[in-house]
C-alpha cells in the first residue's frame, strides 16, 4: 500500500486515515476501498445497436438512412461520426457527423467502429 493517503473522494477532506484495507474520512464518515473501481452514479451508459459500450470520442457509423428533421437532407448508411458527449434525452448522442456538422443522434442507430 502507498505511504500517502488520498483525500476523501466524497468531501475532499485531507484527514482520511487507513483502517485495515479501507480508508475512512473522520469528517463525513465515508469509507472506501482504494483498490475498488469508482463508478459515477450519474454517468450515462450507452450501447450501440449491437450492444457495444459507447464512450465519448468514439467513432461510429450509421446503420440505416436517417432523415434530418426540418430539412430534405438524408444521412446515408455508413456515414461516420465522432461522439462529443452523451445527453440524457431522446436523442442521446451529441456528435459531429462527417460532412454535415453537429447533430443529435439516437444510440440505437449507430455502430461503434473498431
Amino acid at each position: 500500500m502507498s505511504d500517502t493517503i488520498p483525500p476523501c473522494p466524497k468531501c475532499e477532506s485531507p484527514y482520511a486515515y487507513s483502517d485495515g484495507s479501507l480508508f475512512i474520512c473522520p469528517e463525513c464518515a465515508h469509507e472506501w476501498n482504494p483498490n475498488e473501481v469508482v463508478v459515477d452514479p450519474d454517468a450515462i451508459i450507452l450501447k450501440d445497436a449491437v450492444g457495444n459500450l459507447l464512450a465519448e470520442e468514439d467513432k461510429v457509423t450509421l446503420i440505416k438512412d436517417l432523415k434530418v428533421k426540418g430539412s430534405s437532407l438524408v444521412l446515408k448508411v455508413g456515414t461516420k461520426a465522432v461522439i462529443k458527449r452523451f445527453v440524457d434525452a431522446d436523442h442521446d448522442i451529441d456528435c459531429k457527423v462527417d460532412g454535415h456538422g453537429q447533430m443529435m443522434l439516437k444510440s440505437k442507430f449507430v455502430r461503434k467502429q473498431n
